[in-house]
């Protein structure tokens, strides 16, 4: 049975023109992966999520606007976005959030931010979060409006992460886990019950060690879920379901194909 649930990934990422469709292909028919949702950065990105969700029967949509790529045009760009909710194969607002690295006005992403989740409640969709560097205003943010969803590529600590599944969110977690350095990571992962936990890439990029700085793809979650295992003394094969079951539950997919 495929277990592998790849709840973030970038697939329209220039990395994947060459083999794009030979690799989804092969994840789905021999890697072991049941389903994955890519995730929309910008109005172009988010278009094609849905596009590729159309062309392959377990990938999903998310569509939003990222942070790092919020401009003067982006208040009107959420208007662009509008009738892509209205797709079946659209499971999430996402990717959305805050990310204090990138020199984009604070003032900016939180605006857009907050809209995009006064529109994920207005239509009954989950989220799909991105936190760089914004820690504090994340979860204040989140605490106000209390939306459902994951807090992708998590990297706040285990208290934070608590204040997260208080929420009745999901914590994202990827190979990161898997870096020699993760210590926050595996205190994270100590502390927060897999019945909270999905599991992603981000790929192309965040590949867990053995194969950290090379492309990612979403077969490589068997060493996230393998690392996660160890940290939570079970095996790989039960954090695999226990995430699937996770990542069906809030993309609400269970309402659309029972067999993932």
């Amino acid at each position: 049975m495929n277990r592998i649930f790849d709840t973030h990934a970038h697939y329209d990422d220039k990395q994947f023109d060459e083999d794009r469709d030979e690799l989804l292909n092969e994840l789905f028919n021999n890697k072991g992966v049941c389903a994955i949702v890519n995730q929309g950065t910008d109005v172009e990105t988010s278009r094609f999520s849905v596009e590729l969700a159309h062309k392959y029967e377990n990938v999903y949509a998310a569509v939003g606007l990222h942070p790092e790529y919020l401009d003067n045009n982006s208040v009107g760009e959420l208007e662009k976005l509008l009738p892509l909710y209205d797709d079946e194969k659209v499971v999430a607002v996402g990717e959305i959030g805050l990310d204090y690295y990138y020199d984009v006005p604070r003032e900016l992403q939180r605006e857009v931010f907050e809209k995009q989740l006064k529109l994920s409640l207005r239509l009954s969709l989950p989220v799909n979060i991105h936190d760089r560097e914004a820690h504090g205003d994340t979860l204040n943010i989140l605490k106000k409006y209390k939306p459902r969803g994951i807090l992708h590529c998590f990297s706040g600590s285990a208290e934070m992460a608590a204040e997260i599944v208080k929420l009745g969110m999901y914590i994202g977690m990827g190979g990161v886990v898997t870096f020699k350095n993760a210590k926050k990571a595996v205190s994270v992962i100590e502390s927060v019950p897999l019945e909270r936990i999905v599991l992603e890439t981000d790929c192309p990029y965040l590949s867990p060690v053995p194969y950290r700085g090379k492309r990612n793809d979403s077969s490589y979650i068997i060493y996230t879920a393998q690392k996660i295992a160890e940290i939570k003394n079970t095996d790989a094969e039960s954090v695999l379901e226990i995430t699937r079951q996770n990542a069906v539950e809030v993309y609400g997919i269970n309402r659309r194909r029972n067999n993932i």
